[in-house]
Formats: C-alpha cells, structure tokens, sequence
C-alpha cells in the first residue's frame, strides 16, 4: 500500500487504475489485436503455398494440342490453368504481357517438350509450374526442358527484390504521415494544416521514390529497368500509402496509425505476391493482394524491371485510387473539424486536438 504526498493511503489496485488510463489500455489491447493478427496473416498466407489456376499456355500441333489442354486442366487439384495459344511466338508475347505465366511447347518430332518460364515475375512461381509440368508430361512418358524466357538479374535473388522494394516504399509511406502527427497533433485542425501536411508528404516521397530506386538500382544492381521509372512508382507507392495514413489519423486519432499499418503491413504484405506470386496465395490473399499498394507496388516493379513495362495500368490504377483517396478524406475530414471548432469556439481551425 502506497501513500500520497498528503500522506493519504491509496491500494495497490487503485495504484494501479492510476497508472494505466484507460485509453492506455485500450490502445495496450489493440496492440495485442494488431499482433495476432500480424500472426494469423501471414502465416494463413505462407504456410502452405501450392499452385492453383495459374495461366499457362500450351502449343501443340493438331487435335492433340485440345487434347493435351483437356488433360491438364484435369489434373488433380487443379494447379493449372491452360489454354491453347497458336505459336511459340504468340506464347512468348503474352508471358511478357503478364497474361499467362508460362506456357509449354511440345515437339511433335521428338519426345522432349520447352517449358517456357518468367522467372522474373517469381521464382517460387516458376519452380511449382515446373514441378508440374514434369510429373505431367511423365505420366505421358514425355521430358521436358524448361527455358527462363523473362531471368531475375544476378543480384535478385528469386526475383524478392521488388517485393523489399514496394514494402520499403511503404513503410516510408506511413512512417512519414505518422511522424507528422506525432509533431503537431494526429488529426490537422483545420484545411490549411491539412493541405501543408499533405505538400510535406509530397516532397518526402519524391525524395524517397528517388532513394529506392537509386538504392536498387545503381547502388546494388539488384533491378533493371528504368531509373525514372521506379523513381515514379516509388513516389506514387509512398504518397498513397502516406495520403492514406493521414486518412485514418483525421478519422480515428493515434489510432488511424494502428489502422494503417493493420492494412498495409498485416494484409498488404503477406498477399503482395513477393515470396510466393498470386496463384501460390491461399484465396483471400489472393483476392485481396492487387488491391492494396504492397501488391501493386511488387507487381508494377517486377513488370518495370523484367517485362519492359508492360501490365501497368491496373496496379498503377490501384495506387492512384489510394493516394486520391487518401488525400480527399484527409481534407474532407479537416475541413469539417475546422469547421466544427469554428461553430463551438468562434475561432478558426480550433477544433480538438489529440495528442500523439
């Protein structure tokens, strides 16, 4: 039993009520919240990778190219899903345009066929087709040698580099927003701030957009690719997972950074594609992966780096629709609070601020 300076004797529980508030223990338990759910998501996402439906064309002379297509897409579990294409040239040109992530080329004159593979977009990827293929065409008593038509560089090991890359962008995205609000308050009190706070996010991200991709690119050698182009993305990855942050500050408070990080890092990441691509992912992953900036940050990367750029506009699309969103609600929601501090206090912009 402790005593106060007036010398009143306070109980320990009492001790203990005034130590922890209570929105200290809130926010203890939406901690623990966020950290089960850390767990439960990548683990559901990682645990148990396997194919399912990934695109993969087949070129085969005749009759036995249908027939070839009927029996793979039966196969057991259904990891692939194939679909005839007229040439090896026409095959080549959709695995560079992101259709299709592999495609089988059988030679109607021997008893060895080419898988094509892009090991560029995934190296997990490319060996669980190929493990595939093989025990397919074993079954059918053919060999199969297997070309990497779109190859990671040297210094990307298993094509993992755009992954740390997007994920990098973006925890510099709501790191910035949240040392913002830890500076003056978590939600701005009125536009102005709001607009002076999204210029500062701004500027940091071309800034951080330009040191990732010098990072990766002529520092270590890990990417190829345009420069300008992976500068661009970065910026747009930071911004919009920055302008988003600021979003859920201006709705929910210090708690808008728990939000944040619960969809960027908790979902975002482990659905990104980076170690295993989209077809490994569990479903829900799978779903909810292109959606948010990590998965369209790893895939806009991967197709800057190693398919001349191409099948950027939807992942382009995605991290556009967060940053206009983001920046939107954030004004949306200052204005208004300027606006109801001005209605209870009669001053301008001297709505409740609360500290980070």
């Amino acid at each position: 039993m402790a005593t106060t300076d007036g010398g009143t004797r306070i109980t320990f529980l009492e001790e203990v009520k005034s130590a922890v508030t209570p929105r200290a223990a809130l926010l203890v338990i939406g901690v623990l919240g966020l950290m089960v759910a850390f767990i439960t998501s990548y683990t559901g996402a990682f645990h148990h990778p396997k194919p399912d439906r990934v695109p993969l064309a087949v070129v085969a002379p005749g009759p036995a190219g249908g027939q070839l297509v009927r029996q793979l897409d039966r196969l057991p579990g259904a990891p692939l899903d194939p679909r005839p294409a007229a040439s090896e040239q026409a095959a080549r040109r959709r695995i560079d345009d992101r259709t299709i992530d592999a495609a089988l080329i059988v030679d109607p004159h021997g008893r060895t066929d080419r898988l094509l593979v892009a090991g560029g977009g995934g190296a997990s990827l490319s060996q669980a087709v190929e493990a595939v293929v093989v025990k397919a065409e074993l079954a059918r008593q053919r060999a199969v040698r297997t070309e990497d038509v779109a190859p990671a560089a040297a210094g990307d090991s298993r094509s993992l580099s755009s992954f740390y890359l997007a994920v990098g962008w973006c925890v510099g995205g709501y790191l910035c927003a949240a040392i913002l609000a830890v500076s003056a308050g978590a939600r701005p009190t009125n536009g102005q701030r709001a607009v002076i706070r999204l210029a500062a996010l701004a500027l940091y991200a071309i800034a951080a957009g330009l040191a990732g991709a010098i990072v990766v690119g002529p520092v270590l050698g890990a990417l190829p690719g345009s420069l300008f182009g992976l500068w661009g993305l970065g910026a747009l990855v930071v911004f919009a997972v920055g302008a988003t942050t600021l979003a859920f500050q201006g709705l929910l408070g210090v708690i808008g950074i728990g939000l944040a990080i619960l969809v960027i890092v908790v979902f975002g990441n482990p659905s990104a594609g980076g170690a295993y691509p989209y077809p490994l992912l569990p479903p829900f992953w799978h779903a909810i992966g292109p959606a948010l900036p990590p998965g369209a940050g790893t895939w806009a990367a991967r197709s800057l780096a190693y398919f001349n750029g191409r099948a950027l506009t939807g992942p382009l699309l995605v991290l556009a629709a967060w940053a206009v969103g983001g920046t939107l609600a954030t004004l949306a929601l200052a204005t208004l609070r300027g606006t109801d501090g001005e209605r209870a206090d009669g001053e301008p912009g001297s709505g409740e601020r609360l500290p980070a």
